[in-house]
């Protein structure tokens, strides 16, 4: 028996040396290191897969370190299996004998030889997907994302892709179907957030074990962003006009937004407690979409705002004489005590008053968008404006803004005109704020 055992070890030895795999000398120790394994192919009928085999992997040096080279199967996004060879840096020759190389190499084989890749769940269509999505995931949606990612996915999605295996939707796939979306009128962003609704989607399937390929944004070639009409908006003057037209409570209602510039489904989230008259603030907890409470639109909407003396009395007196009291302690209620709806409101409510004031229709965001103009024309800093609007980056109240010219910058032009005009047609400067003339040097 032993015989043979010492003739098995020989005849391993002299077929490792010639495979020439090991660095240096034959260990003396009795450890064998043989060449790591090499991607083998086991046939199913259809396809080639990799074939699992027993690693000892393969210690080298490399300058003066102990690397251990082995080969790792990795699962790739569109579900296949790729064996990939990996390197891991042991330790210094100099403190580190060869047999402890061995002993530390040691551990990083046998985690690669007991990792068996779960199979991946393959053939499942979009449209299955999505009824597990909507089955698990859309109910922890807010109400307004869940109408949203619903009119992707009935008016866009399905039609087009319902039928598709996930595995085929790379990046040629979703390339024409981004493509066949902009024809039409849609525009980039409404593009941009179907794509969103359909990354949220297979996101979601790819962490249940589905093989889906993983497509970025960038990968794909959306239409120009096409020149932008100015957002509608209420002028200060037209504020005044609407709210003195109004009856209670929507008169105070309107107060709130055009001296805030509250979104319309914040203002009408408000609890009476929410106004601190002590602090002079207002604070913004929640919203409100389709008479139903939820969380504002994101974390940066969360805020306290400052309570003007002007909104302040309005609201004690509004308190005292046309509250309507309710269980919730909402500031604004309906009959039954409960949220009202922001798009009845804006039917039967703001809509007459307009047309009777002969002011072109708008939403409650015309309001929005009238108080961070007027705040950008009276000079408030770019800043402030945002801080109010609760934007979370300034670059977006830039970007929604830039356009109002407030009168710091008609000064500041102004007074460079002034410097550039011929003497004989210098005029004396007005400061539009303070009514004083500005000299020019």
């Amino acid at each position: 028996m032993s015989c043979r055992v010492s003739f098995q070890v020989a005849e391993a030895r002299e077929t490792a040396h010639e495979q020439h795999q090991t660095v240096g000398s034959l260990p003396t120790d009795g450890v064998l290191q043989f060449a790591s394994a090499t991607p083998s192919a086991m046939s199913t009928g259809r396809r080639t897969v990799p074939q699992r085999r027993f690693q000892r992997g393969c210690l080298v040096k490399r300058g003066e370190k102990w690397v251990g080279l082995f080969r790792q199967d990795v699962r790739q996004s569109d579900g296949m299996i790729k064996r990939m060879q990996r390197g891991i840096t042991l330790g210094d020759i100099a403190q580190m004998s060869h047999r402890a190389a061995l002993a530390a190499f040691q551990p990083y084989l046998d985690g690669v030889n007991a990792f068996v890749p779960a199979t991946p769940k393959v053939g499942r269509t979009v449209d299955e997907v999505i009824k597990e999505w909507r089955k698990h995931i859309a109910g922890s949606l807010k109400p307004s994302t869940m109408r949203a990612a619903e009119s992707h996915i009935r008016h866009h999605i399905l039609p087009r892709l319902g039928q598709k295996r996930l595995t085929e939707l790379g990046t040629k796939t979703l390339q024409s179907f981004a493509t066949d979306l902009s024809v039409g009128e849609r525009t980039r962003k409404t593009i941009e957030n179907i794509l969103l609704t359909l990354s949220s989607v297979l996101r979601t399937a790819r962490s249940w074990g589905y093989s889906a390929p993983e497509v970025s944004m960038s990968d794909l070639a959306l239409p120009r962003v096409a020149i932008s009409k100015e957002s509608p908006f209420l002028s200060a003057d037209q504020m005044q006009q609407v709210i003195e037209a109004a009856d209670e409570p929507f008169a105070t209602l309107l107060t709130v937004l055009s001296m805030t510039g509250l979104r319309i489904g914040e203002a009408l989230g408000l609890l009476v407690s929410d106004l601190d008259f002590r602090k002079r603030v207002i604070q913004i907890r929640r919203s409100v979409y389709m008479g139903i409470l939820q969380t504002t639109k994101s974390r940066a909407s969360i805020a306290d705002l400052p309570m003007p003396a002007a909104l302040e009395s309005r609201l004690k007196d509004f308190l005292v004489s046309k509250w309507r009291q309710n269980e919730t302690g909402l500031l604004f209620c309906n009959r039954n005590g409960k949220p009202y709806s922001a798009n009845k409101l804006r039917e039967k409510k703001l809509h007459p008053i307009l047309d009777t004031l002969k002011i072109p229709r708008c939403g409650f965001h015309a309001i929005r968008h009238g108080v961070a103009s007027e705040l950008i024309d009276s000079g408030a800093p770019l800043t402030v404006v945002q801080a109010q609007m609760r934007h979370s980056d300034a670059r977006i109240t830039l970007g929604r803004y830039g356009h109002v010219v407030g009168d710091s910058q008609r000064n500041a032009v102004a007074a460079l005109a002034q410097k550039i005009a011929r003497p004989e047609l210098l005029i004396p400067i007005v400061d539009i704020n303070n009514s004083t003339t500005v000299p020019v040097n």
